[in-house]
């Protein structure tokens, strides 16, 4: 069967590939990059290699991009913490790979290789892992055979597979088949994962549900974060405070004027917006979403501050710390094209809103069963549910402790993880 599928991907599939590859990298930037990277990626592997110590264990960790990167950071830490061993780290995109750059606990950070037989056997060959990681789904067929055919064992990471995937139609669930067949283990973050995982045939020994180190890694990030002082001791005394993270024009279209109403009802109220894309032009719309209403201030501008009851956030990477301030938040993506991270509010034990299109996120539809998240579809449900929330100190409180308890519930796959590596190195 494998050799069926092999003549298939690499006579079919992969010359397809590089014709979209080769016409596209005129077109797209971020492809163009990814070309141009990968160039000199044996070259910059040799030299990199030449400064390690053999001795010790090589493990390699694969993830397509930052997101995926952040859920293999827990995991990387506490090997590491653990074990004498070299760690290297590579990326399909080149926004994970150049925002990775200067990760200090890995050894080397490279590009994934083109999915070739040819690149694939010498990036083992250079690399020479004794375990490979791939977290969560970018899995490349040759480079999967390559690790069988060397005997490298190799695991899948906070695997997850949805009851309705393309990965299920018919031709590809046979392709799938036979390609899981050759993965050492999959570690998948739920029950419903895991049976879903089955369907194609995988034998139990090498599937198990562990849980996602995404929990692992907020809540650690959460403590870093409270350590962070971004506005002064007291700053929001006596005030009640919403973050919206991660907004998109179409959140704030269904949010804003819910916010302006219950602003205008409660004088306590603070609100503290972080657009997903914090551009000059989208900071100026922000401004404007509220002239003649509130008064506004960039968080640049925050020594000038005057009691403004709206401040917009104009810079990157502070969200997960602005969370610590609040008394509950929306999460953006929702109303767009889906929902962003909602375990960043949930670690702090707060109440989370957020819109209807949340079906990407396990944890955002975990919440809005168990109460904690609360969907809403429009600006009415969005006022009735923020007055709810700001005039009800008992609700408010028990709404986030469903957050907060949901995410420590569900802290400890990391640990779990390194279990299953322990046969192996």
């Amino acid at each position: 069967m494998k050799n069926i599928w092999y003549l298939f991907y690499n006579g079919i599939v992969i010359p397809i590939a590089k014709l979209f590859l080769f016409t596209a990298k005129f077109f797209n930037k971020k492809i163009r990059i990814g070309i141009n990277g990968r160039k000199k990626l044996f070259e910059n592997l040799i030299i990199d290699l030449t400064g390690i110590d053999r001795r010790k264990k090589m493990i390699w960790f694969h993830s397509s991009s930052m997101g995926e990167f952040e859920q293999a950071k827990p995991i990387i830490e506490k090997l590491r913490a653990e074990k004498n061993i070299n760690v290297i780290v590579t990326f399909f995109s080149p926004s994970g790979y150049n925002n990775s750059l200067k990760y200090p606990l890995a050894d080397i950070i490279a590009y994934f290789p083109f999915d070739t037989p040819i690149m694939t056997s010498r990036f083992l060959n250079l690399v020479r892992p004794n375990l490979a990681v791939f977290m969560r789904y970018d899995i490349w067929p040759n480079m999967i055979w390559q690790l069988q055919k060397k005997k490298i064992p190799c695991f899948i990471v906070d695997a997850t597979m949805r009851s309705k995937t393309p990965r299920k139609w018919i031709v590809s669930k046979s392709f799938h088949k036979a390609l899981y067949s050759y993965v050492t283990r999959i570690l998948a973050v739920s029950k419903s994962d895991e049976d879903n995982f089955k369907e194609f045939n995988i034998n139990d020994d090498k599937i198990k549900s562990v849980g996602d180190t995404r929990f692992d890694r907020v809540y650690q990030k959460s403590l870093q974060a409270k350590e962070k002082k971004l506005f002064k001791d007291g700053f929001f005394k006596g005030k009640k405070v919403f973050v919206m993270g991660s907004s998109w024009e179409s959140d704030e279209d269904v949010m804003i004027p819910a916010l302006v109403k219950l602003m205008e009802v409660d004088p306590k109220i603070i609100t503290i917006i972080v657009p997903h894309e914090p551009t000059e032009l989208h900071v100026e719309s922000e401004e404007h979403n509220f002239t003649g209403k509130f008064d506004t201030i960039r968080f640049s501008y925050l020594n000038n501050y005057k009691n403004e009851r709206v401040i917009i956030i104009d810079s990157i990477g502070i969200l997960l710390t602005l969370y610590t301030y609040a008394d509950a938040a929306y999460v953006g993506g929702s109303f767009k094209q889906g929902i962003h991270n909602v375990l960043e509010p949930a670690v702090y034990g707060i109440p989370i809103l957020f819109g209807p299109k949340h079906e990407n996120s396990q944890e955002a539809i975990k919440l809005a069963e168990i109460g904690g998240g609360i969907v809403v579809r429009n600006k009415k449900e969005a006022y009735k549910n923020l007055r709810k929330i700001f005039t009800d100190e008992k609700l408010r409180l028990s709404l986030g402790k469903l957050c907060g308890d949901y995410v420590r519930k569900n802290i400890g796959a990391t640990s779990k993880i390194l279990d299953e590596f322990s046969h192996f190195i």
